[in-house]
């Protein structure tokens, strides 16, 4: 297994990697800008996330992905509060650019996902340690990014991927693929809701989390 600067790179050759079906009947929770529907997967070129965005080479266009939490939590913790330091005394986080346009949506599965389970125990099957591949900062999101495409192609029924949230490790994080998730795998929930009031002020979730990780949410 190569290893650089830029973190663990995939071995060469097939990768030993765990399917299951996961899913139906589960509530994911996305924070997303306004912009974007709820189940709306993203296609751009633009971003540096653990595991997007991807290219197809074959068909030389980007693989559409959409990124989900078991909790809201989670979901907050992955995105709003993504950037947050582990040191003690109070942090602050910009309204304007993390929660300002900012909707929280619901997904509702409505059969199961096959999906590469990255958890502690398959990441043994893979050869790789939840340190190197689904828990690094994002200097090595690169390398990630690496795994990520060869999963993807060795493995045409995946679905998408699933482990353990590095930001909230009581939850799972979920990353789909759009090309390959089925139309009407995913319900948009009723219950939608922006992440500010229309005062300005931040809603009660936000802010009950924000207190639970000392943070103050500044303009």
């Amino acid at each position: 297994m190569a290893e650089s600067v830029a973190g663990v790179r995939p071995p060469a050759g097939r990768l030993n990697a765990t399917l299951i079906p996961w899913g139906k009947s589960r509530t994911l929770f996305r924070v997303h800008r306004s912009i974007y529907k709820a189940d709306q997967f993203n296609d751009s070129r633009k971003g540096d996330a653990r595991f997007s965005p991807l290219m197809d080479a074959e068909r030389e266009a980007v693989i559409p992905t959409l990124y989900a939490g078991t909790t809201l939590d989670c979901a907050l913790m992955e995105s709003v509060f993504h950037d947050v330091p582990y040191r003690p005394g109070l942090k602050t986080v910009s309204k304007s650019k993390y929660v300002e346009g900012a909707i929280c949506s619901t997904l509702s599965v409505t059969s199961d996902l096959q999906l590469v389970d990255l958890s502690s125990v398959s990441l043994h099957k893979l050869g790789i340690a939840p340190a190197d591949l689904t828990q690094t900062e994002a200097a090595y999101y690169a390398a990630s990014r690496e795994w990520a495409l060869a999963l993807y192609e060795q493995n045409p029924t995946a679905q998408g991927f699933i482990w353990t949230s590095r930001r909230d490790d009581d939850a799972k994080a979920i990353l789909m693929f759009g090309n390959r998730v089925v139309p009407g795998m995913l319900e948009v929930g009723a219950d939608a809701f922006p992440l500010l009031q229309p005062d300005g002020s931040a809603r009660m979730e936000i802010l009950s989390l924000a207190i639970r990780l000392d943070v103050l949410l500044v303009p």
